[in-house]
């Protein structure tokens, strides 16, 4: 029996009527000669809608794991209410494939989905102690917390659903959950996963032409190895730890070089190895991003990444995200102020990374296979050891010092392209990062 099945003494969905050995969504298959045997045709139905009706219909199919032994074995969707009668426990259930208006009154000894009912009784203890400073349970809910219990539970299922696509169409190792424990928002609206970068209308990435002709690209490179053709020196060392200072570019690998995927000048092109965490923020910040394992220093962690866009196109709707307070727009001036990152709509987690006046990640530019130096990828790389757990965060407005003429080149100013007046106009948005070196503003 699966976790969030229950026994129904009385099944839900008592109506005999309307159903035939026939299921819905299977389609019939009509010839007057030859052998059809062989046809398949994809259903539209899920699995799981299929095996709803065959309980609704109280028919048995093997195809579809539904037996006489399971036949009254009914999914609980989620918990809608809670009662207390002398000592006996129930709740108020919403089956899976049942309207709300088939919602039963269940004993405790008959559901058997002890994931939900924990999760159900953590919901109510913390809405409790922010209600009413007490955490006991009720013999009764009201109907306004037994109705903020269902939206809860709708906002996990949604954000369950979310947390799937996302894993579904990240092309990178490192997987990602989502929470949201602090109020009932749900997946953001218009936001697609994207892995890599989205090119707008009108922009070309020129593919490298040439490659590496390294035996070994970190102890043996040839002509100084991809970053040694290009002037600039190799960037990891064995473990893959950036070694390179802030503003100097990084050149990897590409596609056209004799070395293969486990070569150690790739590591950006690899993506992300690490899982982490969608999280809503409890100080009024949005969403954002925390690590679920120990990140060393000088890792990479993720790439900015979003759509392409000209500078004048990112005046254009910078003026329109800077009334709505969203600061997405990412300059790529390592050499001239062309073009701009926009991940408002198109990007990956990089999405929901919070700023920090005190951030643990760097931003680096890369060159892989486009080496037009008006198109760096934007890579982040840990500036110390992260812990499990830690929010990971960048500045907004980073500056790079100085030090040489290199490192003038790169300066990140996140969120400032399109935005009225100059694409460089700063505008007063209070910083809310908390840090003690906060600097009150993002820009």
């Amino acid at each position: 029996m699966g976790e969030g099945f229950a026994v129904a003494k009385t099944p839900p969905g008592r109506g005999e009527g309307g159903f035939s050995n026939r299921r819905a969504g299977l389609p019939r298959v009509q010839g007057k000669r030859g052998d059809f045997s062989s046809c398949s045709v994809c259903c539209k139905s899920s699995w799981n809608q299929l095996q709803d009706l065959c309980r609704l219909a109280k028919l048995s199919c093997p195809a579809l794991g539904i037996s006489k032994r399971n036949l009254y074995d009914f999914e609980v969707e989620y918990l809608c209410d809670y009662k207390k009668i002398r000592e006996q426990e129930y709740y108020l259930v919403k089956w899976r494939g049942y309207p709300d208006s088939e919602s039963t009154w269940e004993p405790r000894q008959n559901l058997k989905c002890v994931r939900i009912l924990k999760q159900f009784h953590k919901d109510l203890e913390r809405e409790l102690l922010r209600r009413h400073q007490r955490s006991k349970p009720p013999r009764h809910l009201d109907p306004s917390l037994a109705n903020y219990l269902v939206q809860k539970a709708k906002q996990r299922r949604a954000l369950r659903r979310w947390e799937q696509e996302l894993n579904a169409k990240r092309s990178h190792l490192g997987r990602i959950t989502v929470e949201n424990e602090v109020d009932l928002d749900g997946p953001p609206r218009a936001f697609v996963y994207i892995n890599e970068y989205r090119v707008g209308e009108g922009i070309t990435l020129n593919q490298v032409a040439v490659g590496c002709e390294c035996q070994d690209c970190l102890w043996a490179p040839a002509g100084g190895c991809c970053p040694g053709a290009s002037l600039h020196k190799f960037a990891y060392n064995d473990q893959g730890q950036v070694r390179l200072r802030a503003g100097l570019p990084i050149y990897e690998c590409n596609s056209r070089c004799r070395c293969g995927y486990d070569c150690p000048n790739r590591v950006v092109q690899k993506g992300i190895r690490y899982d982490l965490c969608i999280f809503r923020t409890d100080d009024g910040r949005g969403w954002g991003v925390r690590t679920l394992e120990k990140i060393r220093k000088n890792s990479f962690v993720m790439e900015y990444v979003g759509e392409i866009i000209t500078s004048e196109e990112a005046e254009r709707r910078g003026q329109i995200y800077d009334r709505q307070g969203a600061t997405y727009l990412f300059d790529l001036d390592y050499v001239e102020d062309v073009y701009t990152v926009d991940a408002a709509y198109y990007g990956n987690i990089s999405h929901f990374v919070n700023h920090s006046c005190d951030p643990n990640l760097q931003v680096y530019n890369v060159f892989i296979d486009n080496l037009d130096e008006r198109l760096p990828r934007i890579a982040f790389f840990a500036t110390r050891t992260i812990r499990a757990g830690e929010e990971l965060t960048f500045d907004y407005n980073m500056q790079v010092d100085p030090v040489d003429m290199e490192s003038t080149r790169m300066d990140s100013n996140f969120g400032l392209a399109g935005l009225p007046g100059s694409p460089k106009k700063r505008v007063r948005i209070e910083c809310k990062c908390g840090t003690e070196s906060c600097r009150k503003y993002l820009f």
